[in-house]
């Protein structure tokens, strides 16, 4: 008798291993919705090569490009074509989320429509300015802003509803401004803002923090906050939030990765705990920060319910702001 129950608890304990590990990746891909070199091929090679020092995956993982949309064409895809592949990921950024909050993905498809896995990383918006601004606290910026919105012109790299206008919108907004009265300039990329800014064409620049340690450093601009919901650590210590100066301008600018709709749990889970396997290995957290990106650990369902609470932000932002109805 103790034999045969010895049998089964090992039978037993066979099976549920098994089905522990039922999946294994085969081949697996990361799509980058974007040609090379931009910030999806970035997200995608935190991936690859923060998995493969970290000792995650044996099997090398692929980067594939597929630019259209700032992720649209990526998404579609997905659920058209491949909505039930575990192996392949396809990198997100909050411009893809912004987009979906707006409708822009399709009408059909939402924020539900994919399986949000795991994060890569995060920039925060940051709010600067000439070095020689006569402004040296949010505050002041803000006191001169509402005295006459017309004359400051803020700009930065993408057009109205973009990342970057949502920050200078949100901006506006904390500072009892309507943002439709904002004087925005829309610029090709971050660069062209900068000169811009430096020629004193624009006033204010709501920038990334991952951008700003070089022109900081050099003398031209100023950061009077950071949008993070709480302050940095680190080398960003030393500048305050806009949320610790009185003002509600928070936006973080996520990076991470996401899974067709109809990947089984199984598939789901086993990628969700090598993200977990990930973020406690100090190889993959340096292949994080030499990417100019914060550490921002979080994957499987604990993702999945933030990024759909994050579309829902954004998504009342652009109806508040005239984008959507």
């Amino acid at each position: 008798m103790k034999a045969r129950i010895a049998t089964l608890l090992l039978a037993s304990g066979l099976t549920l291993a098994s089905a522990a590990h039922a999946f294994e990746p085969n081949k697996p891909s990361c799509i980058a919705p974007a040609k090379p070199g931009g910030g999806f091929d970035l997200t995608c090679r935190i991936l690859s090569t923060g998995f493969a020092k970290a000792g995650i995956t044996k099997i090398p993982m692929a980067v594939t490009f597929m630019p259209g949309g700032v992720g649209a064409v990526a998404y579609n895809y997905i659920n058209a074509t491949n909505p039930d592949d575990p192996n392949k990921l396809v990198a997100f950024s909050s411009g893809s989320l912004l987009n979906i909050a707006q409708g822009k993905f399709g009408r059909n498809l939402d924020e539900n429509d994919a399986r949000w896995v795991g994060t890569a990383g995060v920039d925060y918006g940051a709010i600067m300015v000439r070095a020689d601004a006569p402004w040296n606290t949010l505050g002041e910026l803000v006191d001169a802003i509402k005295k006459d919105p017309s004359k400051f012109v803020l700009g930065a790299g993408g057009g109205v509803g973009s990342q970057d206008w949502m920050k200078a919108a949100i901006l506006m907004k904390s500072s009892g401004v309507d943002p439709k009265k904002m004087r925005y300039v829309a610029y090709e990329g971050g660069g062209e803002a900068l000169a811009a800014l430096l020629g004193g064409h624009i006033k204010v620049y709501p920038g990334d923090v991952g951008e700003m340690k070089g022109l900081v450093e050099s003398g031209k601009v100023k950061v009077l906050a950071i949008m993070s919901p709480e302050r940095l650590k680190g080398e960003f210590s030393n500048y305050p939030t806009a949320i610790e100066q009185g003002y509600d301008a928070e936006w973080t600018i996520i990076r991470g990765y996401y899974l067709g709709p109809k990947v089984s749990d199984e598939a789901y889970n086993y990628w969700s705990d090598q993200f977990q396997k990930a973020y406690n290995d100090p190889a993959f957290e340096k292949t994080v920060v030499d990417q100019n990106l914060v550490p921002f650990n979080m994957s499987g369902k604990t993702l999945d319910s933030y990024i759909k609470e994050r579309v829902g932000y954004m998504r009342g932002l652009a109806k508040e702001a005239g984008l959507i109805n």
